[in-house]
């Protein structure tokens, strides 16, 4: 699956998506970093990419067709408790469940919506 990770996203898990075998576009260290929200998104359509950060922000896109989005919100989070619930989403949802689909990952439920496929 073709991913792009936000930089709020901890680098163990880009290096564990990777090992599962995604494509993984961390966009740290290239020429999007610290691009805001509307740039971030526009990098995920224009690739086809699933959406993975902890920035609420983006779920103002979730009835725009897109690629998926996962979404990490703790109360506390540290790079562990997030690497662990983007680990329990990827397990909970396969990958041709993705396109369309947003994923909240809250601290003790999940919350999904889901908007069209991209054409």
């Amino acid at each position: 699956m073709n991913i792009l990770v936000d930089e709020n996203v901890p680098r163990m898990t880009v290096y564990r998506l990777r090992e599962l075998g995604h494509d993984v576009k961390d966009i740290r260290g290239t020429v999007d970093q610290g691009l805001g929200d509307p740039g971030v998104w526009s990098v995920a359509l224009a690739e086809g990419r699933l959406l993975i950060t902890t920035d609420k922000g983006f779920t103002e896109y979730r009835s725009v067709a897109h690629y998926g989005i996962l979404i990490v919100r703790l109360r506390q989070p540290n790079a562990l408790r997030i690497h662990e619930s983007v680990m329990r989403a990827m397990e909970r949802f396969q990958e041709a469940e993705w396109p369309g689909l947003l994923v909240v990952m809250r601290d003790a439920t999940i919350s999904t919506s889901h908007a069209g496929r991209p054409s």
